[in-house]
């Protein structure tokens, strides 16, 4: 049995401005804490719900510091689950966003392939008002395939 200071589902909302995100990096750290990934494997999580607020501050909410995101983290019995959420407009086909080709060097455009190499499921939900994007890490040897797709609520 783990034993942590945290539930089996930990939430926390936040403004959508970048002082916060040193926060939610502290609080991924917290939560992965009790678990058995490789201190690479937190690191990568802890970039990847990172980059995720990121988008979401830059790309929906457009750099306006007034709006919330939800954040949960959920112990699931073979890894972990990060639920990012959002109120802006929503995205057309979300699960065709891509990063820019990695051959291309330039700056910026690579956080979506961080995000997706860290986590083996990066699925986006469409809501009635904004976007749920859940990214999912399984232990190792659990169904680690690298999923990615889109539903529609």
């Amino acid at each position: 049995m783990l034993v942590s200071p945290f539930p089996m589902k930990h939430k926390v909302e936040f403004a959508s401005h970048t002082a916060n995100l040193s926060m939610v990096r502290r609080i991924v750290r917290q939560f992965m804490e009790d678990f058995h990934f490789t201190s690479k494997e937190v690191e990568l999580m802890v970039l990847g719900v990172d980059e995720a607020c990121t988008n979401i501050i830059r790309h929906v909410y457009k750099h306006e510091a007034t709006h919330l995101i939800g954040l949960a983290c959920e112990r699931l019995e073979n890894g972990v689950r990060f639920r990012l959420r959002d109120y802006g407009p929503q995205m057309p086909e979300p699960h065709r966003l891509s990063g820019r080709p990695l051959d291309v060097v330039q700056p910026g455009g690579l956080g979506l392939h961080l995000i997706r190499s860290a986590f083996d499921h990066v699925d986006f939900h469409s809501k009635e008002k904004g976007t749920e994007l859940v990214l999912t890490k399984h232990f190792a040897g659990q169904g680690n395939n690298n999923h990615h797709r889109h539903q529609a609520a």
